[in-house]
């Protein structure tokens, strides 16, 4: 099993939802979130007033997967979160040791 965690740009939620969708992937996790790479954030100005904005937002997506299904969950996240732009967002893949679900008792990849 491995988990893939994705941090992306908020208006693209709905067109990775469906596309995970569209690829077997039911359940996932979303949290909005905040975080600078490259692009470093930008300056506003606020009444009168330059304030630089560091941190932001984002959308972090968690899905755990199966080991088959790793290759079609990254490539409809990236596809789908793409813009061309500085800011899309990052894709993590990392190893689930083990999945319990709690309402009845399945482990592995039928708790999933």
């Amino acid at each position: 099993m491995k988990k893939i965690e994705a941090v992306i740009k908020p208006f693209k939620l709905e067109e990775v939802k469906d596309a995970l969708a569209e690829v077997g992937i039911e359940g996932m996790t979303v949290s909005e979130v905040k975080g600078f790479g490259r692009q470093k954030g930008h300056t506003e100005i606020y009444r009168g007033s330059e304030y630089t904005v560091d941190f932001l937002p984002k959308i972090k997506i968690e899905v755990v997967v199966g080991d088959g299904a790793v290759e079609s969950a990254t490539k409809a996240i990236t596809e789908s979160a793409k813009t061309g732009k500085i800011g899309d967002g990052k894709v993590f893949v990392s190893s689930v040791e083990q999945a319990l679900r709690i309402r009845t008792d399945e482990t592995g990849d039928e708790a999933l």
